[in-house]
């Protein structure tokens, strides 16, 4: 019974403050997304509609949704292919002296401001910028733009997952492998994807998630572009509860990522 006490001491505030600061403002934005605004005075009306998720719909926001999943998608997708083989050459060929080093190297662009990594993006982006000038061509400020910033912003939280896969990868796994007479590309394919898939699942929660929810970055480096973000930016000064809808939409586009995610047992690395 004193353990039980105790415990409950101990998780009673954190879970407190979860459920009413976290899912009491989920509830909040939720109802919301169910009201209406009052066209004169932009003041929020308690009165049930569904016209709110149903301009969701609507060409304009489809198309913003579209382009959100798709900047999402490709940031995941750009740090999957930068991360496994860094992380591999991390755990697998590195002296394990310099590992610490690479493992620092990656965590410690984290401790920087996100405005000045952005920013220093939208330098590097720009008309003469570094990149202009280095290669002689720059993709601007756009979708290309924002997606390789948000790959710069997020890469870590791919990298570290990835990096502790190949750490847990027994050696013997390998060997074993090779013994049977495995070729190289079958080894890879049969016996490191299986082990990386939950790490890469696992990493995409943060890289999918931060993308879908950004747009600090898009307004820094996006030029015009709309996305989910800045959709819910502009409308939440004039219409709340419309506003609210596009929050909703966002969580609920989350939740069936991390339900999709759950069956590779990417949960268990996070």
């Amino acid at each position: 019974m004193r353990h039980r006490r105790g415990l409950a001491a101990l998780l009673g505030p954190p879970l407190l403050w979860l459920v009413v600061a976290y899912l009491g403002a989920l509830a909040v934005i939720f109802a919301t997304a169910f009201w209406t605004t009052d066209p004169f005075t932009n003041l929020v009306v308690r009165t049930f509609t569904l016209e709110n998720f149903r301009e969701l719909f609507t060409p304009t926001y489809l198309g913003i949704i579209g382009r959100t999943l798709l900047i999402a998608v490709l940031v995941t997708v750009l740090c999957v292919v930068i991360a496994v083989p860094f992380a591999f050459f991390m755990a697998r060929v590195a002296p394990r002296r310099l590992r610490g080093l690479l493992l620092a190297g990656v965590l410690v662009p984290l401790w920087a401001s996100y405005l000045v990594k952005a920013y220093a993006w939208r330098t590097m982006l720009a008309p003469e910028g570094v990149l202009d000038s280095t290669f002689g061509a720059t993709p601007g400020f756009g979708l290309g733009a924002v997606v390789l910033t948000l790959t710069y912003l997020w890469l870590p939280y791919m990298v570290l997952p990835v990096y502790a896969a190949f750490e847990r990868l027994p050696e013997s796994h390998l060997e074993a492998s090779a013994d049977l007479g495995g070729r190289p590309a079958t080894t890879f394919r049969r016996v490191v994807v299986p082990a990386l898939l939950p790490a890469v699942a696992a990493g995409s929660v943060f890289t999918f998630s931060l993308s879908l929810g950004d747009y600090i970055a898009v307004q820094i480096v996006g030029g015009k572009l709309q996305v989910l973000g800045t959709a819910v930016l502009q409308n939440i000064t004039l219409d709340l509860p419309f506003a609210a809808a596009l929050g909703t939409a966002s969580v609920v586009i989350m939740v069936l990522y991390l339900l999709a995610v759950r069956r590779t047992g990417a949960l268990d690395n996070l």
